[in-house]
């Protein structure tokens, strides 16, 4: 299925970051292999958005809190800057998320200004790469689908952790349940 970019649609870059790639705090098995499709397909696209966990020090989501993670993606470190090779120069909007030390957020509508954003250009269509797979480009898609988007994972420019062997397969089958669908990059071309 052959898919044309236009007006009204947007690419939704989740967390390249250093510590989500090889090397980093937290990396998701070949999270560097996203960089080239992103670069590659980002000029498609009128609008471009990329999110980015801005965690504080003591972060909720930290094993010494509780949380699940090890301290990663902290504000102003190595760790949470974009991935060295990332095209940031398409990049038109960052959204920073999980910036508060007592809230989680996996997605990058959640406690920010993403809708808004999105709303103020016109856009309609989201297209959605990134990383994780199963965390937050899940959790983004969906909350894009709640919010009345119409919503694509672009599958060969996402990675998932797989905690569980097969995470990464049931996020995607979610959001195709919830109404989204699934495209790869080769398919996506100018209108």
């Amino acid at each position: 299925m052959s898919v044309r970019i236009g007006e009204g649609d947007a690419l939704i870059v989740v967390d390249v970051q250093n510590d989500f790639c090889p090397g980093g705090a937290l990396p998701v098995p070949q999270g560097d292999q996203v960089v080239p499709v992103i670069n590659r397909i980002a000029p498609l696209f009128p609008f471009v958005v990329a999110t980015q966990d801005w965690h504080p020090p003591h972060h909720v989501s930290f094993r010494e809190r509780g949380g699940p993670w090890p301290p990663h993606c902290l504000q102003g470190s190595r760790g949470a800057e974009f991935h060295p090779h990332l095209n940031v120069r398409e990049i038109d909007v960052v959204v920073q998320k999980a910036t508060q030390p007592d809230k989680d957020a996996y997605s990058g509508f959640e406690g920010t200004n993403l809708e808004e954003i999105l709303r103020e250009n016109n856009i309609r269509r989201v297209f959605i790469t990134g990383l994780a797979t199963d965390y937050c480009v899940r959790a983004t898609a969906l909350d894009a689908l709640k919010a009345g988007f119409e919503t694509f994972i672009v599958t060969d420019a996402v990675r998932g952790v797989d905690a569980e062997p097969g995470d990464s397969e049931r996020a995607l089958r979610e959001v195709e349940e919830a109404g989204g669908a699934l495209v790869n990059s080769q398919n996506l071309e100018v209108a």
